[in-house]
């Protein structure tokens, strides 16, 4: 089997995305025995023969291709597929759903991280205590150590299962506030749903909205979905 079938076939079968180093502990025996002599020469090749797969799949025919996400390769599906994509995951398994509360102070901890509640609080305008729980149960923020300032509030920081969400290679790749505020309109404007509760945020009744990322899904054997 070429090194380039291996590659494929693994970045296929990951679960997550899958990094550059763990892929060339898994193909160093192909490539050793097709005459590589260092590790340095290992890592040339593998990462030669990743870059034409990556380039076969960027082509039109391909209705997925293998991108950058969280600091390993996934396969996903293409931007103009997504709305297929979408109507097929939704069939398939409920999405995270998130209050607009929460999606706002997630917003506010991609951009300005590390920070803190009291921090949130200031440009949002409101209390963010209550979200915070909710995005740490969906594993979608994490704490980043303590502030050290009086009283040593927590930090807080996105996760990489934020970043596999929203289909970004790092925090790097987010976009501006103001394009971010327009992706999530027109993403989630048609998911807007009644809150269970308006306990999340203030004394109003709130809307949830779907998180759902970037669809990278694709279909294996048991038409599974990946969700970035």
């Amino acid at each position: 089997m070429s090194l380039k079938a291996q590659l494929e076939a693994i970045i296929y079968a990951a679960e997550t995305p899958i990094t550059l180093e763990q892929i060339i502990q898994l193909v160093k025996e192909t490539v050793v025995a097709d005459g590589a002599a260092d590790d340095a020469e290992i890592k040339s090749r593998v990462r030669s023969s990743l870059e034409e797969l990556v380039g076969e799949y960027g082509s039109p025919e391909h209705g997925i291709e293998i991108r950058q996400v969280a600091g390993g390769y996934r396969m996903s599906t293409k931007p103009e597929q997504h709305e297929v994509v979408r109507a097929f995951a939704k069939s398939l398994k409920p999405p995270i759903r998130l209050s607009l509360p929460a999606l706002e102070t997630l917003a506010v901890i991609a951009y300005k991280q590390p920070v803190t509640v009291p921090e949130i609080n200031d440009i949002r305008g409101v209390d963010s205590g209550g979200v915070i729980g909710t995005l740490l149960d969906r594993k979608l923020i994490t704490t980043a150590g303590r502030k050290q300032v009086i009283g040593r509030p927590i930090l807080y920081k996105t996760t990489k299962e934020f970043l596999m969400r929203f289909g970004l290679k790092d925090v790097n790749e987010l976009p501006s506030m103001e394009e971010f505020e327009k992706l999530v309109a027109e993403s989630f404007q048609e998911e807007l749903v009644p809150a269970e509760s308006a306990a999340l945020d203030a004394s109003q009744p709130t809307q949830s909205t779907e998180v759902t990322g970037s669809e990278t899904v694709h279909e294996d054997a048991a038409t599974e979905e990946k969700a970035g």
